[in-house]
């Protein structure tokens, strides 16, 4: 009896145990570069220029900056271009806010996609220019 019991719950736990990373997938990606965390929450609304400079404090700060594509899936971007710091990188700051293309390596976990960008293929820059679209910042709707 104990044996299975002790069976029952090792098998109950391998179940409950998260996914692990599958291999990384080479991709493309375009979309905007986001704030993740006002993106995501939807806590200030935060797009294209209506956001961009609370979003740049956001990247400084080290809150974790995403790609976001046209179907709405968000890609939190790790490293881009063999820098290794994703809190604070000068690059990512740089480009914040501006629609990419970017060549890279994407990991998935627990329904989470995660970027290494080897490249930023193209830079539109900001392409989201009004505030008519988005509203007054960082109020929202």
């Amino acid at each position: 009896m104990r044996r299975s019991t002790g069976m029952a719950l090792a098998f109950g736990l391998l179940l409950a145990a998260p996914n692990p990373a599958a291999a990384a997938q080479r991709v493309q990606v375009t979309g905007e570069i986001v704030d993740t965390w006002c993106a995501i929450t939807g806590i200030m609304y935060g797009f294209g220029t209506a956001h961009h400079q609370c979003a740049v404090w956001c990247a400084v700060g080290g809150i974790p900056v995403s790609i976001m594509d046209d179907a709405g899936n968000y890609y939190m971007v790790l490293k881009i271009e063999g820098d290794d710091r994703s809190v604070a990188n000068p690059r990512i700051v740089r480009i914040q806010t501006h629609e990419v293309t970017v060549d890279g390596s994407l990991f998935e976990r627990d329904g989470v996609k995660y970027l290494i960008v080897d490249q930023v293929a193209d830079d539109q820059g900001i392409v989201n220019l009004t505030h008519d679209e988005y509203g007054i910042q960082p109020f929202g709707e």
